[in-house]
């Protein structure tokens, strides 16, 4: 392994990536494509300067060029491709791709923009950049929440996938799951700046959706933990793993976001004038009680702070919120490209198929060698938290694939039982004839 890792984008690379980014018609796929080469440099970016602590000269480009709006109408944007689309995609009988590859890069797009911008809203000065689009984010992000309480709640687990492409549709829902997470953390950093954010942001979050009793929900269920076999499993880093007995009473970094959330929307001055603590709210807020243990506030001292506010909040009766008399605005992205675009999904869905998904086997391997470029080998070892894992087993790999660089492996024999699923994948990536039939 080389001594150093390798470094973020020059500075004049980094400008024309974010110049780079446009907004997208939702017909046009193939501008997400294009699109999502230019987001995933950025992500990896964001990343690696963030460790090194120098993540100024992105969070100055994005504001400066006004892009935060744009990544989020992308994001919105995709999501209603997801919902309204691709369901028309997997029930074409005549489709039948030479490559799923396509699809599953616009499936992707969505995680890509949420994971950017999960790493620099960390910024005011990002949050503030948003502008009107902040109220179109905070529905988008109460929307993947509702998903997560409601999985949680009803114990849901992915449903066997009906009619075609149903590896894909798999893929997809197993992606949402990570997606509503990535949401949790941009919302929380969204109440980290209630004091700047506009009234209408505050109303919209307080009292439209009433994201404080959401989030209690999301404290009582856990989705992101769950118990198999007798064991407990937390969801960290991307991964389910059995959580050791002396480590099942750590907060993790989820749990972390959902108190500090909390803490944002229940203890602001500005927030507590505009809530409504209504009999229903007062009761669920209270629930919050039973977890507030005092293992748990060693781990998080601020919540002190919460145990004294629900103390006072059980024999109180706080007044009715003050109602400003303000012109209230309200979010426009999603209802923009509905209205747009409704009773045309089958029509965009058949020409998509005809332009975009249905590649020629050249366009297919060029299109792979630039994501082989994309993801190098040694800027995907930098990002990755943890030691590779074996693609068929789980445990730990040591072995790669000579041919394509990509796929892990613990032993040949695992290598060779996933090798018929991995072929095809295999040839695309290292360019070679389809007549290769050995691993």
């Amino acid at each position: 392994m080389a001594a150093a890792g390798p470094a973020p984008l020059l500075p004049a690379e980094a400008e024309a990536l974010v110049r780079a980014l446009q907004s997208t018609e939702l017909r046009d796929t193939g501008g997400w494509l294009r699109q999502h080469e230019c987001v995933e440099k950025l992500n990896m970016h964001a990343i690696l300067s963030a460790s090194a602590g120098q993540e100024q000269l992105l969070t100055e480009l994005l504001v400066t060029y006004a892009k935060i709006p744009v990544l989020i109408g992308e994001l919105i944007s995709v999501e209603i491709w997801k919902h309204k689309i691709f369901p028309v995609l997997c029930r074409l009988e005549d489709f039948k791709p030479r490559s799923t590859f396509p699809i599953y890069v616009v499936l992707h797009h969505e995680a890509s923009i949420i994971n950017l911008l999960e790493t620099v809203f960390f910024h005011k000065e990002i949050c503030e950049s948003a502008e009107d689009s902040i109220l179109d984010l905070i529905d988008y992000c109460h929307r993947k929440l509702t998903l997560l309480a409601a999985r949680s709640a009803n114990g849901q687990s992915p449903e066997e996938a009906q009619g075609g492409l149903p590896e894909l549709q798999k893929q997809a829902e197993m992606m949402e799951f990570e997606i509503s997470l990535k949401a949790l953390s941009v919302l929380r950093f969204i109440t980290d700046q209630v004091e700047s954010l506009p009234l209408s942001a505050l109303t919209r979050m307080l009292n439209t959706h009433n994201l404080p009793c959401l989030l209690v929900e999301l404290v009582e269920h856990c989705p992101w933990s769950c118990r198999e076999a007798g064991k407990l499993k937390k969801f960290e880093n991307g991964v389910w793993h059995v959580v050791p007995p002396e480590d099942q009473v750590k907060m993790t970094k989820l749990d972390g976001q959902v108190w500090l959330a909390l803490l944002n929307l229940l203890l602001s001055p500005e927030c507590q004038r505009k809530y409504h603590f209504d009999g229903f709210n007062k009761s669920q807020l209270l629930k919050l009680r039973a977890f507030l243990t005092d293992i748990l506030m060693d781990q998080l001292p601020n919540l002190v702070e919460m145990q004294r506010f629900l103390s006072h909040l059980a024999v109180t009766e706080p007044a009715p919120p003050k109602k400003d008399l303000i012109l209230e605005q309200v979010p426009i992205i999603w209802d923009h490209i509905l209205k747009k675009n409704t009773g045309k999904w089958e029509a965009i869905a058949k020409h998509q198929v005809k332009c975009v998904f249905s590649p020629t086997e050249e366009e297919l391997k060029l299109q792979a060698r630039r994501w082989a470029q994309t993801y190098s080998l040694d800027m995907m070892e930098a990002l990755a938290p943890d030691k590779p894992r074996c693609r068929v087993c789980g445990a730990e790999a040591a072995k790669r694939c000579s041919r394509c660089r990509n796929e892990w492996y613990c032993t040949r024999a695992c290598q060779v039982q996933h090798w018929q699923k991995h072929k095809a994948a295999c040839n695309l990536m290292a360019g070679a004839p389809r007549s290769v039939d050995d691993p």
